[in-house]
């Protein structure tokens, strides 16, 4: 039962943590993601790395809510929480993508740093490739593949009961919203970064920080797929004879 409710309170942390990296990662990124030019400019790496050391942080912690939860969510369906684990490692591995993408910009502003006429021509737009590398990345990443598992993990903690029906309810919701954000951002209905893809991706946060808190505050509901019973009753004793 305590290594139920440390598993629990670890996998809160890491929800929150993947939160605030999240956010963190994409405010420190702005100079090099707004700024066209940035790659013949005086930049601002110092602000690029503690960006990329925000998303390493978002990658380690995406993966550790895989890791952590598969072993709960396995007695319920084996198949769904190995698909949730490896879905949240490809989450992270297309996270590390984009970090790479945006350091090599930064690799391109101090190598060739006074470069003039054609060379810083095609240094811009060498930038600006690496940088929408960087934006496909967030998109296919914090959005596609965050709207499947957020799916996959709403789904798995709905059916075994070990939190909320309405926590479970917002997950559903939550990623199904941002799935269909993510398509209509393929297809240029409106930008990433704009008050539609700001507003659709607000279920989803709200399902991560709710599932957070309450794990971390309450831990799993009681439920026969941990070997708990409800409050005021016993457990079957095994037959003796």
């Amino acid at each position: 039962m305590l290594s139920t409710r440390r598993t629990a309170v670890v996998a809160g942390v890491l929800f929150l943590v993947t939160e605030v990296a999240a956010i963190g990662g994409l405010a420190l990124y702005g100079p090099v993601l707004r700024d066209a030019d940035y790659v013949v400019g005086s930049g601002a790496d110092t602000r690029v790395f503690l960006g990329a050391l925000s998303e390493m942080v978002l990658a380690a912690a995406v993966v550790g809510t895989g890791v952590v939860l598969y072993p709960v969510l396995r007695k319920r369906d084996e198949g769904a929480a190995l698909g949730y684990a490896c879905a949240r490692l490809l989450e992270a591995a297309v996270i590390v993508v984009g970090i790479i993408s945006v350091l090599s910009v930064v690799t391109l502003r101090r190598d060739f740093a006074g470069a003039a006429g054609g060379d810083a021509a095609s240094l811009v737009t060498a930038g600006r490739t690496l940088v929408a590398v960087h934006d496909w990345t967030f998109l296919v990443g914090p959005n596609f593949a965050l709207g499947a598992n957020s799916l996959v993990l709403a789904w798995l903690m709905h059916r075994s009961g070990l939190v909320p029906r309405f926590i479970a309810v917002l997950g559903l919701t939550g990623g199904a919203l941002i799935c269909v954000s993510a398509t209509a951002v393929m297809f240029g209905l409106y930008e990433q970064v704009s008050v539609p893809g700001s507003v659709a991706a607000i279920p989803v946060f709200t399902w991560e920080v709710s599932l957070a808190v309450w794990l971390i505050a309450k831990g799993f509901k009681p439920s026969p797929l941990l070997g708990t019973a409800p409050r005021g009753e016993e457990p079957p004793h095994p037959a003796v004879g």
